[in-house]
């Protein structure tokens, strides 16, 4: 493990409302909570937002979705309090929240599976390698018709769907498949929105596209996912609960972060609301598709954050991560 570096609203929500999960409604406190970032992580965030102001009415809470990396040119200058994020925080954002007195409490909340999918329609794919995923993906592919990947495959154009560059996922879908971080071809139609990426998928039948698991539970009756070869096991792999959790589903398993401003933590309600989203994430992450941490985990994330432990432990993305050994090393844990 390399050192640590120790450092400390496109879709606007406003939510009110009564009743809760973990508590009484509570009235005395108040004040905002301002997030941005991720489309992927944006239903879980929004899923304990919309829990925490049943329990504290008086508190704001908006939730943005820029993206992971638009999120965050936000987060550095200060502009919200917590940034939701599909990769770890790059060196180059962590410069610039440090220039801007601001340091990251870095807590993974969810496991996520980048799932690959085609039209409903779609016949004839069984699965994919890595290496055709490689070959599609990779800059400067001349990848362009389905018999291209596989000879008895149609002899129809590939449309394919995927992030913006901003995109958590983009990020972590090249590092994993290509070899490196951003490396992609350009002639894709690319959006922040997941649900716009589901729309294209399911309305070509030659379609390809990539995003997160939760857009393709709460939309399988339109798309179909595809399994992919674990390259370590030779085996084809559907992303689901249990091989995304036990990193069967490798290389596409991953982590998902929120990352809280140290400044803003010193207010009571950001203070609170992330207590609440680590006490809830287990069950709130279930609700909306995603598949929750081992609950020693959300204990591990909940000390480090009432100890105020600034910094990046995860750094640069580093696939089939275990969560709770990197928790334990920074907390000084054997």
């Amino acid at each position: 493990m390399r050192s640590k570096i120790i450092i400390g609203l496109i879709s606007l929500v406003v939510l009110v409302g009564c009743g809760c999960i973990g508590g009484e409604k509570t009235t005395g406190l108040s004040g905002y909570v301002l997030i941005d970032g991720s489309s992927t992580v944006y239903p879980i965030t929004e899923a304990v937002a919309e829990e925490f102001v049943k329990q504290y009415p008086n508190v704001r809470v908006t939730v943005g979705i820029s993206g992971t990396g638009g999120g965050f040119k936000k987060w550095v200058r200060g502009e919200t309090d917590i940034n939701d994020a599909s990769r770890p925080i790059k060196e180059t954002e962590l410069e610039l929240a440090l220039s801007n007195g601001i340091a990251p409490i870095e807590l993974p909340i969810a496991y996520d599976g980048i799932t690959v999918v085609v039209n409903k329609e779609n016949d004839w794919i069984d699965y994919l390698t890595v290496d055709e995923l490689k070959m599609i993906w990779e800059p400067g592919s001349n990848v362009v018709r389905w018999n291209q990947i596989r000879s008895e495959w149609p002899n129809q154009p590939i449309i394919l769907y995927g992030p913006g560059t901003d995109s958590g996922t983009f990020s972590y879908f090249t590092e994993a498949v290509v070899g490196e971080e951003g490396a992609s071809r350009g002639d894709f139609t690319a959006s922040e929105d997941d649900n716009v990426l589901v729309q294209g998928v399911s309305g070509d039948l030659y379609s390809l596209g990539y995003f997160g698991y939760a857009y393709y539970e709460e939309n399988r009756d339109k798309i179909k996912a595809v399994p992919i070869v674990n390259p370590q096991t030779g085996e084809a792999v559907l992303p689901s609960y249990e091989n995304i959790s036990s990193n069967r589903y490798y290389p596409l398993s991953r982590p998902l972060f929120i990352y809280v401003s140290n400044i803003s933590a010193q207010r009571e309600e950001v203070d609170t609301f992330v207590k609440f989203y680590l006490d809830n994430a287990s069950q709130l992450t279930s609700e909306v598709g995603y598949v929750p941490l081992p609950q020693e985990a959300y204990q591990l994330a909940k000390e480090k954050f009432e100890k105020r432990i600034t910094g990046t432990i995860f750094g640069e993305i580093r696939v089939g991560i275990p969560i709770e050994e990197v928790l334990k090393e920074e907390l000084g844990f054997e």
